[in-house]
């Protein structure tokens, strides 16, 4: 399960977007507080992204060094497994994603314990996974894409990035839910999925808003559906899941803030406060909004009962479509 292609740059430009935004807002807040930092901050994320220069800006912010650690590999694991390795004493967080919390979890062997290793701090941002289909494909909306399906079982595909993506996993959910049969067809990573929907080798593919956003625009893939609970600004015309009639298929990636276990509480609250004020900002929405991200933002508890709940849930659909990790 790695990220390649669209996928990879869909993260990087997600991250540079959200690091950069943090950089500004959340640390001189936290150069602020009585004892906090008093001296250098590493921040790792999973994957090389677009975070050059955050470093320096973000030091002459706090008047300390903060260190972006990029720690590529595993679909994010190696990274998340360095944050549970660190010393919690607040000067090691982490921004990761649903694949490391959640998904590898529950697909493969990892070497942290997501409930006992980490301190959750807030939800970041959610990136809403939209339902498209290629340009030949005779339905304009849900009902009709179902109604096809269930006409012609086992005649159309579902591209994914990969297996035990979360697009593959979404494409499964709509097969459970709508009870239909449809093929899956993975590919490694984004661009050669959306390449064959472009070609018309593949008939449909849910996928992250912000890779799809330039063929929506430019019409060449038909929106059907998105995934979130609210209609999404840079693409108002597209209904969500629950207007078309299918509330269970809600389905978002998100990334969130995480420090190592054993983190002391005040300094998990104090991380949260700032992140949240940070968050609120309107610059910050609208940056992150233009890239087809949702701002999100909560409590430590909250964000602990959102990964648990996200992991019931696709280690329901994990189980019922006897998905299988590949090596």
């Amino acid at each position: 399960m790695r990220l390649k292609g669209a996928s990879r740059e869909a993260f990087m430009r997600v991250f540079g977007a959200l690091a950069a935004a943090l950089s500004v807002l959340l640390w001189p807040a936290l150069a602020a507080a009585q004892d906090f930092p008093s001296k250098s901050i590493r921040l790792i994320v999973p994957f090389p992204a677009g975070a050059r220069g955050v470093g320096q800006r973000m030091s002459e912010l706090t008047k300390q060094s903060v260190v972006i650690d990029n720690r590529g590999g595993q679909a994010g694991v190696l990274g998340t497994d360095a944050v549970a390795k660190a010393n919690p004493d607040g000067y090691t967080i982490g921004i990761v994603s649903a694949s490391a919390l959640v998904i590898s979890p529950t697909m493969e062997k990892i070497p942290y314990d997501v409930a006992k290793d980490f301190a959750p701090v807030t939800l970041v941002v959610t990136v809403p996974e939209m339902l498209v289909v290629a340009g030949n494909f005779p339905a304009n909306n849900m009902a009709e894409l179902i109604a096809l399906a269930k006409a012609q079982p086992g005649k159309f595909n579902f591209a994914s990035a990969g297996i035990g993506g979360l697009p593959h996993l979404a494409g499964e959910l709509l097969k459970q839910t709508a009870k239909i049969d449809i093929v899956h067809v993975p590919y490694r990573g984004a661009a050669p999925a959306i390449n064959d929907l472009l070609g018309q080798q593949v008939q449909m593919a849910f996928l992250d808003l912000p890779v799809l956003l330039p063929h929506i625009k430019a019409g060449t893939l038909r929106p059907i559906a998105l995934g979130a609970p609210q209609r999404a600004p840079t693409a108002p015309d597209v209904p969500t899941t629950a207007e078309v009639g299918m509330p269970d298929i809600l389905i978002e990636n998100w990334y969130g803030m995480i420090a190592p276990a054993k983190t002391p509480d005040n300094i998990v609250a104090a991380l949260n406060r700032i992140a949240n004020e940070a968050m609120a900002d309107p610059s910050v929405k609208e940056k992150l909004a233009d890239q087809g991200l949702a701002v999100a933002g909560d409590t430590p508890e909250h964000f602990r009962g959102y990964i648990n709940a996200e992991t019931k849930k696709w280690a329901k659909v994990i189980k019922d479509s006897g998905v299988e990790m590949t090596k």
